[in-house]
């Protein structure tokens, strides 16, 4: 139930995608607002992440898995029933708020129940190839419920989750786990949440405000302001939500950079593929869900393998050979035109990007948690995800300004702009990648760096 829940999550990220223009048509909304109805679900997944992870450190595991799983079951029922385009983003920023809490709880359990090395590398591999394969399915199925219902894409999660709610209570043992002191950093999880609200405001309102008007600049100086209060909360307060010395590891660093590229990257891109093949194309939603299927069935097939990939040439390289694919599948894109070519554009930049997602987000998550002590699993896991999901909040905010600012007599030439950006960044994340060869084995966060960080 574990996998299955990951898999939600990752899903309702990516399977919003394909419904996004009827979306659109039934609710009036424009470019910049509909972002909105996925930034709404990826801000609130990363704004509450780091205070999830810490959560279950503190109150248990299961009990904070339970308990969130129930309100995204109930959420995604309500986002399937409302007809204004403010409430629908409302309930997929609550949707998002529950999963901040389910994610980095099932991976702390894993990573708690099973030892690091060989164990540990394979459960995870199967736990984030479910996520993975959530994640590059999503637009697959949300293609074939777009065609009865965008309504459908919303609803679908309901009995999944009930479904695995009630697994959970059955199946997932109570045992005592060894918690974390106790104590809630309230203040550090308001402050990052707001820096990155008003960070993605201003980028998004950027385009009409204009970037010199007093809004945007206001609200790029409060973004500042706030993440500026959030490191010195960490700093200070008895228990931070994020204890700074474990980015003094640079495996962990590294991952987290990673996800916010690879993450932020794709869901830019998608959005983008999104207007490129519905709207100037005017291909149906199955169309567009097939267009991705063969990065999704890539994703599904090879992920579970990466465990025992990882075991024999360690997770460095594979994030290397993973953002080089990752670079290669956007420049790919680079070339579309009104009339692209599914041998020679599309199929084969698909499977580079689904060659990118099957090497790097396993490997990603096993580097992020190795060398972690048990009782700051949540927080690690939190870190993680909490960088994936404001990398694709940021970026996608970046991509929909550039992609909404070009003009209208050269839409092909305003998709390959906001193509650049996820390639660009791309390029960056491959840099980072080989910087961590030099690193022969991850750098773990000892006990003494964790009591002088402490005093």
């Amino acid at each position: 139930m574990l996998c299955a829940v990951v898999f939600l999550d990752a899903l309702d990220v990516s399977m919003v995608g394909v419904a996004l223009p009827s979306i659109q048509a039934d609710l009036g909304l424009s470019t910049s607002s509909l972002q909105w109805v996925v930034s709404g679900y990826v801000l609130g997944y990363g704004g509450l992440l780091l205070l999830g992870g810490r959560t279950a450190d503190l109150l248990g595991r299961r009990r904070v898995f339970l308990v969130a799983l129930a309100v995204f079951a109930v959420a995604s029922l309500l986002g399937g029933l409302v007809d204004d385009g403010t409430l629908l983003i409302a309930a997929r920023f609550v949707k998002g708020v529950s999963a901040a809490f389910t994610a980095p709880a099932a991976l702390s359990i894993i990573t708690t129940t099973f030892a690091e090395g060989p164990a540990r590398n394979r459960a995870l591999s199967f736990f984030t190839a479910s996520g993975a394969s959530g994640f590059s399915l999503g637009l697959v199925i949300s293609g074939f419920l777009t065609e009865l219902g965008w309504r459908w894409t919303f609803l679908m999660p309901v009995p999944v989750a009930i479904i695995a709610l009630v697994a959970a209570l059955k199946y997932l043992p109570k045992r005592r786990e060894e918690r974390a002191e106790s104590g809630h950093d309230l203040l550090g999880a308001i402050t990052i949440t707001g820096s990155m609200l008003l960070l993605v405001y201003a980028v998004v309102e950027a385009p009409d405000a204009g970037w010199s008007s007093p809004r945007t600049i206001a609200s790029l100086l409060g973004a500042a302001a706030l993440l500026a209060a959030f490191v010195i909360t960490e700093r200070r307060v008895r228990h931070p939500l994020v204890r700074l010395g474990i980015l003094r590891s640079g495996p962990i660093v590294r991952a987290n950079l990673g996800l916010v590229i690879l993450f932020g990257s794709y869901v830019g891109f998608q959005f983008v593929a999104m207007q490129y093949f519905q709207n100037f194309l005017h291909w149906s939603a199955l169309q567009t869900a097939l267009a991705f299927l063969p990065a999704g069935l890539l994703v599904a097939v090879t992920s579970t393998r990466m465990g025992t990939l990882a075991d024999r040439f360690g997770t460095a390289k594979l994030i290397v050979v993973g953002s080089a694919a990752l670079a290669a599948g956007y420049a790919f894109f680079l070339r579309l035109n009104a009339d692209p070519s599914l041998s020679t554009l599309i199929i084969p930049g698909m499977v580079l990007l689904g060659i990118a997602f099957a090497l790097s987000f396993p490997a990603l998550n096993i580097q992020a948690t190795n060398g972690v002590a048990d009782d700051e699993q949540g927080l690690a896991s939190g870190l993680l995800n909490t960088s994936g999901q404001v990398g694709g909040a940021v970026v996608l905010a970046v991509v929909t300004a550039v992609l909404t600012s070009g003009t209208g007599a050269d839409p092909i030439g305003s998709f390959r702009a906001a193509i650049m950006v996820s390639g660009i960044l791309a390029l960056v994340g491959l840099v980072i990648a080989l910087t961590g060869l030099r690193t022969r084995r991850p750098l773990a966060v000892t006990e003494e760096e964790a009591v002088l960080e402490a005093v």
